[in-house]
């Protein structure tokens, strides 16, 4: 049997994605975090983080102790709650991109509300972001690291994103097992005068000058458009069902943050949903980098 304060550790470990930050968010050195993940290990017997150039890494025993470790806090965290007044509830409105909040976000939030009933979510996935700071959004989730004083600022997660094609066009143009093979196909891409984040202007890196013959705003269609055989085009990983990977060299990492207005962060409602999103990015972390 297990120390369950180790779990908490692990837990920690897991949503930050390094013993160094998880540390930070427990208050204690780095060598403790690790130490009492090691223990938890030894009593498992099992190896639950792999490191790597991106930062902890779950295997599929850290996997499995995620899920069921989560599932206890959240049990731990109810009965602590039921006393407290400010439990109740409320409206949470949450700003996310369209393709992570569509697919990742959407699908978890029933099984979230189980858990919390007396809270309202509204969930703006667009392509674009609403503004914690003019009031628009109590969560923004965004591509980039907002540097206003008066947000308080969390990484969640890393993605991977990759050129996708569908197995018809691939047989069609022949081998695309370079960057440059890329020239050769009908591009899908973002408008380029309507990008909502630098992070997204990345054609060029993926081969300099090149240009989307069909594009548009939304990943979503974006998506929909080489689907229907419409060329090749780089998307979110965690949006590649049913496609093939080509150009296999192209890997481009970007990273999702989480902000709120400090002056609710401390709120029942919104810890419950920060706590909540770290959670599923956790959980879905190998969907979201699977190379």
């Amino acid at each position: 049997m297990f120390d369950w304060d180790d779990l908490r550790y692990f837990l920690a470990a897991a949503r930050a994605g390094s013993f160094n930050a998880a540390a930070q968010r427990t208050g204690v050195d780095t060598a403790t975090v690790s130490r009492r993940v090691a223990r938890l290990e030894t009593a498992l017997k099992a190896t639950l983080f792999v490191r790597s150039a991106a930062g902890l890494q779950l295997t599929s025993a850290g996997s499995r102790l995620l899920e069921a470790g989560l599932q206890a806090e959240t049990a731990m965290h109810a009965a602590a709650r039921s006393g407290d007044p400010e439990a109740a509830g409320g409206a949470v409105r949450i700003s996310v991109a369209e393709g992570f909040g569509a697919h990742v976000l959407a699908p978890a939030l029933p099984a979230f509300r189980r858990t919390r009933p007396t809270l309202r979510i509204e969930l703006a996935a667009n392509a674009g972001f609403l503004s914690p700071t003019r009031r628009e959004v109590d969560l923004a989730v965004t591509l980039s690291a907002p540097t206003d004083s008066r947000l308080l600022v969390e990484r969640l997660t890393d993605y991977q994103l990759a050129v996708f094609t569908t197995p018809q066009y691939l047989a069609e143009m022949g081998p695309l097992d370079e960057a440059e093979d890329l020239r050769r196909c009908q591009i899908v891409g973002y408008v380029d005068d309507l990008l909502y984040s630098p992070e997204l202007r990345y054609l060029d890196q993926v081969a300099p000058g090149l240009e989307a013959a069909l594009s548009s705003s939304s990943i979503r269609a974006q998506r929909e458009i080489i689907l229907a055989g419409g060329g090749v085009g780089v998307l979110p990983c965690f949006l590649a069902e049913g496609l093939v990977r080509v150009a296999p060299r192209v890997l481009l990492q970007r990273r999702f943050w989480v902000s709120t207005l400090r002056e609710v962060a401390a709120t029942a409602r919104v810890r419950a949903v920060r706590a909540w999103l770290q959670d599923l990015a956790a959980v879905r972390g190998r969907e979201l980098c699977p190379f």
